[in-house]
């Protein structure tokens, strides 16, 4: 199996001769690997930069790694989780697939399962980070326009026509077609197409008419 470029694993879980052998497992994989004690010091060195996954425990001292999912789900940060146990449960493992781990894997764990479990995580990462920036720099874009400009491609996001932009907002054609191009041209669209393509990605769009 060929690993990921460049994705980071961090290892969450109180028992060290767990941790120290995934360093060396993963790290004679390819990939980049992190270790943390508990879930508390993964939270005080988390940064959000590279695509990877955690592996985390179940139970451990202050706070458990179900809460700590829950915690990464609430404040929004896409890491995925790959949850690797030896005191996990059915109720615990269904809970934490709700919560959208990538698998629910007992210690000890078979490397195959955990590596293909790893590759499906990073994947994910990093495709929900692409998702992520591509929106951000759409939500840019549209700061750009100005109130008018705005107004005006809410009604080419419904599919009306320029005449009936105009009725709406009662302006002149001509004036429509500026808006119109100034629109096309600061949120970088080669078509209403592709503008509301680009404005799904951002979360936003209208019912067409």
């Amino acid at each position: 199996m060929q690993p990921t470029a460049n994705p980071i694993i961090h290892i969450v879980d109180d028992d060290p001769s767990v941790r120290s052998g995934l360093v060396r497992l993963f790290e004679s994989m390819g990939w980049a690997a992190r270790s943390f004690d508990s879930a508390l010091a993964f939270l005080q060195n988390y940064r959000p930069v590279d695509a990877g996954c955690i592996i985390l425990d179940v139970q451990m001292p202050e706070m458990s790694g179900p809460q700590l999912q829950e915690l990464l789900l609430t404040h929004g940060i896409l890491l995925p989780v790959i949850f690797l146990t030896a005191h996990g449960d059915l109720p615990t493992g269904i809970r934490a697939m709700k919560h959208g781990a990538i698998d629910f894997l007992q210690k000890p764990v078979d490397e195959k399962n955990l590596f293909e479990a790893i590759e499906q995580a990073v994947a994910r990462h990093a495709a929900a980070r692409r998702s992520r920036e591509q929106s951000e720099q759409v939500m840019l874009r549209i700061s750009r326009l100005s109130r008018r400009e705005r107004e005006v491609m809410e009604h080419m996001l419904r599919g009306l026509l320029n005449k009936q932009i105009a009725d709406c907002m009662a302006i002149s054609m001509t004036t429509v077609k500026k808006h119109r191009a100034r629109v096309m041209e600061k949120m970088q669209a080669g078509s209403v197409a592709e503008l509301v393509h680009l404005c799904e990605q951002a979360g936003l769009g209208a019912t067409r008419s």
